[in-house]
């Protein structure tokens, strides 16, 4: 397999740990009561607005794949999607409303470029030769499994015992 396998392997499993650490810390923070460290929300509330982050991380990539297509092309649009995203991880390490806010909705934007594009990218490094393509995305999946794996382990870990907002930057550094 090419090296830019390993890379994408990477890259998508690193951004996986990220989306999976946070969404494993959401609804936890939320409804910490203040004492805690978190904003104290009633459940329905906070599900809530879980709800309209994960239906719009899902809606965003068909919109991302437009603007790949249509204007930057798919490796900007993952490098462009990927800063984004890092920007709201830290946005979120910031402990404050404001911030908060921003850091989901960088998150919703970044992962609308960045999603759809870097599997399409997977797909390009083999363009006549189906087998090693499939076996390229197997590989590239288990990359998706272990980052998801990992980020709800150590971000749920860090975020409850240590601090929530050690957990959202530890979801960003990766």
């Amino acid at each position: 397999h090419p090296v830019g396998l390993f890379v994408l392997f990477f890259t998508e499993m690193w951004e996986r740990f990220s989306y999976y650490g946070m969404r494993a810390l959401l609804v936890l923070f939320l409804v910490t009561e203040i004492a805690g460290g978190g904003w104290g929300w009633e459940r329905s509330t906070a599900l809530t607005l879980y709800g309209f982050y994960t239906g719009l991380v899902y809606l965003t990539p068909i919109f991302g794949g437009f603007i790949a297509d249509k204007l930057l092309g798919y490796r900007k649009a993952i490098v462009l999607g990927a800063l984004v995203m890092t920007l709201g991880h830290a946005s979120m390490a910031i402990d404050t409303e404001v911030f908060f806010y921003l850091g989901l909705v960088l998150l919703i934007l970044g992962n609308g470029l960045f999603k759809p594009n870097i599997s399409a990218v997977v797909g390009q490094l083999y363009p006549n030769s189906a087998e090693k393509k499939d076996a390229a995305y197997t590989i590239f999946y288990m990359g998706i499994n272990a980052g998801a794996f990992l980020g709800i382990l150590l971000c749920g870990y860090i975020g409850e015992k240590v601090g929530w907002s050690y957990g959202f930057g530890l979801a960003g550094i990766f």
